[in-house]
Formats: C-alpha cells, structure tokens, sequence
C-alpha cells in the first residue's frame, strides 16, 4: 500500500495554483504589457534558481466525491532564489487573481515575506501590483459569528516590516498599480523602481479619490511616474518590467546578505593609480559657470561602477553607489546644475536617507563637495529647509562608517557639515571656496551700504567680489593641517583607492544592526 493517491493530488494541486488566475485572465494581464509573476521572477532570478515557498497555496472547493472543482491559487508567490549567485528572498502580488488583492492564503504568504528574508538574513526583493483590502473581504455569511482583527497577543503587522529594514537590503518595484498597504510596503525600501507605462503608486485610487474629494483624475494623473519620480516616493524610472529587473539586480550588488556581515569588495579591473587628466579643468574658474559633478565621479570610481537613484527628487544632491578599489561604497555629492548645488528640505531627506542606508549595511561614503548652503528665500522657508537640513546634518555628525571627503568647489555654512563625520578622511582641491557665506552672499552682507550708495551699484560688488575672491587662497587650510591633503585633482582615484585599503579591518569589524536615535 503506497500514498500514491495523495501524492498525485498534490501534484494536481501544484499544477492548479501555477494557472494564475486562468487563462483569460493571463491573456488581458499580457494584453496591458505585463508579464505574469513567474515569469517576472524567473527574468529576475539567475537561471532554475527559484524555490516556491507554499506551491499549493490556495482555496480548493471539492465535490461530493471529495475532488477539486475549483481551485483558488494564493495570489502572492514567495520563495528564495539567487540573484549573481547570491541567496535572496523574492515575493510578489499575482495580479491576476483578484487584481491582487488579498486572498486569504495571498495574505498569509505577504506577511510571512519579511519574516522569511529575515530568517534566512538575505535581501528581499519585491515585485508588487496589487491594492490592499477589500471592502468584500473575509466573503463569510454575515449572519455567521466570525473573528474579526489579529489578537493582542500579535506583533503589529508592520513591525516586522520596521525590523527588517535594519537588517536586510529591501528592493521594490512597482510593475502596475500599486495601492494601499502594497504602497506603504513598496516605499519601505532602501531602493524602489517603477515602470514608466504600467506602474502607479496609490493611497487611495481614483475611485475613492473621486467619492472623498470629488477629484476626477486617472491613476496615471494620481500616481504615475511624473507624480512620484519628483515626491520621492520611487528612486527610479524603468523603460519596461526588464529594465527594472536590471535595476533591481544592479543595486542588490553593492549590499551585503545582511546587517550581520561587511559591505562587499569585488577584484578591481580598474589601475587604482589612474590619473584622469580631465579633472585638473573640470572647475571653472568663472565661479558663476555650472560643471557636471557627475563627470567628476565616473573619473574617480571603478569604470562603469557608479549607480545613481533618485536623480530626479531633490536634484541638487547626487545619491548612488559605486566601487572603489573593488570595494562598495556610496556616493554623495552635490550637482551645482540645480540651485547651484544648495540643499533643498528633498536634498536634505534624500541625504539623510542616503546616510542611514549606508550606516545600515556598512558601507564607507564618499563625498564630493559644492556646497553653497541651505536653500534659501520664502518658498524654502516653508517647506521646512532648516529642519530637514538639519536633520541630515546630525546623520552625517553620528555615522559610523568611514568617510572620505573631496572638497571640490563650494564648502559653505551648516549645510557643509551634512558632508563630513566623525571617521573622515579629508582631500582638497585647489579650487575649493569655503566659509561661512558664498563671497556673493557674504559681499552683499558685509558691504551692504557701500553698495547701495555707490553710482554703480553693480559695478562696485562686482570690484569687491573680485578683489576678496583674489585674496582666498587654498593653502592655509593645508598648512595648518585643517585637512589631510590638499592635492592635484588628477590624484584623486590613486589616493582614495588607498584610503579604501586603509580601512578594511573597519569595515569587517563587528558588523552588527544598528538603530537611531531621535533626529531634528
């Protein structure tokens, strides 16, 4: 006597949950552009690496002969699979069964997702579309008593979210409309992505919009790329669900498993003592002419290593990540082409966040300075400049990973300070300007009679900027050992890629989570 019976009904089972939500419903899925969730997983996962977790998940309605007449697959698919040979955990919703929206076992699985990359302590990835609850939800007879909410006894459903992002790399993207609880999971990430035609972030859909506000606008117009790319609800904006894939795989690269263990370090195909010409010219001398910090960085780091996020929200901070020597770093800088470089209340959230990241899983910064200040005038002022800037700069003041500091250009007021920390390595450029104020801020303040009485106003702050800007020199700061090296541009890369074998035995010392504390 075998089990061969209840075997084969296990098979059956599996085969039912791996339908989706049927084949018309496969049909209008593809229809939109959008590929069935196996199959974004598999694109996503290196080759025959996936293994489901709870391949028979679902609700089986069975006939008087006790078989299945119908079956209803969890629409949320968990396991774990590798990504470049490296273990992580990978969920998503199964928009093809309910639109994504919960079904029971669907739930039981969405929850259990953190707490299974957390309990393998490898990164998770999501791929989410799909809104929260539904007002038809439960589907039991209401004259029938029924439990209704979790226990006391029960963690808070997003704990476990909270915990995991210290402890884990979180990657999302948003692949279709995403609403609801699926968005306040997308958003806690340390990387998020959305496809440009497909995707929209949501609270509440058009529907509700228009019912509770009498606003008639389209997901697109609620939620789409255009809205979030600039609110910073999503870092990045991916051509198709592949190229989101792509982006997902690339930022897990330069994370480790997990809070437990260093920030990883790969050979260097790069000659650390490269000496890139271009840098020695690439500041103009014209204080008023902008240059893209973005060539200075790609002349620094390992060839085609740096990955910039969230370009588009607070666009004067540049946030990525990059390698140096071989080893994994993120990279902060400011982009002079926007606001002249100044830190807007987004450049300083984008900063912080950058911070805490890269405190969370070890990863040594690497800043490069234009720095004119905070934002100011009254539309900064409102919008909180000083307490978000503030704030930024109190994470740089209690990082615990090592910096390395370039001083490129402009190094002025508080806001400078969100770009050194306590273990700082600091270079300068002969073309760095710093103080309290920019000489133009500071001639208009300090000669503000002069110039309002002279003949020729401008004529006479034009002559006084001048001459003050003739009297700075970048070598005092040198001389008196205020920095640890003033040096040629060109000898950026061959300096940092030592620092970086400097600081090894910190970055494998006692790895360990860590929390924060409470923040302006």
């Amino acid at each position: 006597m075998s089990w061969q019976r209840e075997v084969d009904e296990i098979n059956r089972r599996r085969e039912l949950a791996a339908q989706h939500g049927g084949e018309a419903a496969l049909a209008r899925h593809r229809s939109l552009g959008k590929l069935p969730l196996r199959e974004r997983i598999h694109a996503l996962l290196d080759e025959n690496s996936f293994q489901e977790s709870g391949r028979m998940a679902g609700a089986a309605t069975l006939n008087d002969n006790g078989d299945v007449k119908q079956f209803d697959p969890a629409n949320y698919l968990l396991g774990h699979g590798e990504i470049n040979s490296r273990r992580v955990v990978v969920g998503g919703e199964d928009f093809t069964v309910k639109g994504g929206s919960p079904n029971a076992a669907g739930y039981r699985k969405s929850v259990y997702a953190e707490h299974y990359a957390m309990e393998l302590r490898s990164p998770l990835v999501r791929l989410m579309e799909g809104g929260g609850g539904s007002v038809a939800a439960g589907g039991d007879d209401p004259k029938k008593p029924r439990t209704v909410g979790e226990p006391p006894f029960v963690p808070p459903r997003l704990q476990v979210i909270a915990d995991a992002m210290q402890r884990v790399p979180i990657a999302s993207a948003a692949l279709g409309p995403v609403a609801g609880l699926p968005a306040a999971r997308l958003v806690a990430s340390h990387f998020t992505v959305m496809t440009r035609e497909t995707a929209q972030v949501l609270i509440a859909g058009p529907a509700v919009v228009e019912r509770a506000l009498g606003l008639n606008l389209s997901k697109q117009d609620l939620g789409g790329p255009n809205v979030h790319l600039l609110s910073g609800v999503v870092d990045n904006l991916a051509v198709d669900e592949y190229d989101a894939f792509r982006q997902l795989r690339t930022f897990l690269r330069y994370f480790p498993q997990n809070a437990w263990e260093p920030s990883p370090r790969y050979a260097c195909q790069d000659p650390v003592n490269r000496c890139e010409d271009s840098l020695l010219s690439i500041v103009p001398r014209d204080r008023r002419t902008s240059f893209d910090m973005h060539d200075v960085i790609t002349a620094v780091v390992d060839h085609d290593s740096f990955f910039e996020y969230s370009a588009s929200y607070g666009p004067s901070i540049i946030t990525g990540y990059a390698l140096l020597n071989g080893q994994s770093v993120g990279i902060l800088a400011n982009d002079c082409r926007f606001f002249a470089g100044a830190m807007s209340a987004e450049g300083a959230q984008k900063t912080r966040r950058f911070i805490e990241t890269c405190d969370s899983f070890h990863l040594p910064v690497v800043t490069f300075i234009d720095e004119p200040g905070f934002m100011i005038g009254p539309e900064a002022e409102r919008a909180g400049t000083i307490r978000y800037g503030m704030a930024a700069c109190a994470a740089a003041a209690s990082s615990v990973v090592p910096w390395a500091s370039i001083m490129v250009h402009k190094s002025f007021g508080v806001a400078t300070t969100a770009h050194f920390a306590p273990d700082n390595y600091v270079l300068s450029w002969p073309s760095v300007e710093a103080g309290a104020l920019p000489l133009e801020g500071g001639v208009a303040v300090a000669f503000r009679r002069q110039i309002a009485e002279s003949d020729d106003p401008e004529a006479l702050r034009k002559e006084l900027e001048d001459r003050l800007a003739a009297a700075r020199s970048p070598y005092p700061s040198a001389e008196s050992f205020a920095l640890h090296d003033l040096i040629d541009p060109r000898e950026t890369r061959p300096l940092l890629c030592e620092w970086v074998e400097l600081i090894q035995s910190r970055l494998r010392a006692d790895c360990q989570p860590i929390s924060f504390g409470i923040r302006p």
